[in-house]
């Protein structure tokens, strides 16, 4: 027989609401961005207690971000954002292993993560590449696959 709690949907399990609340600010932010996206052809999946964006407008936008690495995903607490689902699939590990960041830093990872590429940059090293956060979600996630 399975108990009561096993039954619930996820998203009433004490800790993972505790979670969701943490990264909500980020998730908000990824919200604005997704929903817009939608609009203009962009496609919106769940999967687990995460959002996952892909397509549409979100190939042109995310070009435009300032950046040497050409960036194809983005996460943004529980939303993921990326230029197209071969993109979501290829990255969906590694942007996983960003929403378990949000998830422990809460409002604090966005700070801590550029303040960290800062870190790296002052001492001439690449603030992607050697930001801790991008080496966790690489070393977790797996490489990048072409």
């Amino acid at each position: 027989m399975r108990s009561s709690a096993s039954r619930m949907p996820s998203l009433f399990r004490p800790i993972l609401f505790v979670r969701l609340l943490w990264a909500l600010p980020y998730s908000l932010l990824g919200l604005l961005i997704a929903l817009p996206a939608c609009a203009l052809g962009a496609r919106l999946q769940r999967r687990d207690h995460t959002l996952e964006c892909t397509g549409g407008r979100l190939s042109r936008w995310m070009q435009r971000l300032p950046n040497r690495h050409q960036i194809v995903a983005i996460t943004l607490g529980h939303v993921v954002l990326a230029v197209n689902t071969s993109a979501m699939q290829r990255l969906r590990a590694h942007e996983r292993v960003h929403v378990q960041q949000y998830e422990r830093w809460g409002p604090f990872f966005g700070p801590a993560y550029l303040l960290e590429s800062l870190w790296q940059a002052l001492h001439g090293r690449d603030a992607y590449c050697a930001n801790r956060f991008e080496r966790e979600a690489y070393a977790k996630g797996g490489p990048f696959t072409p």
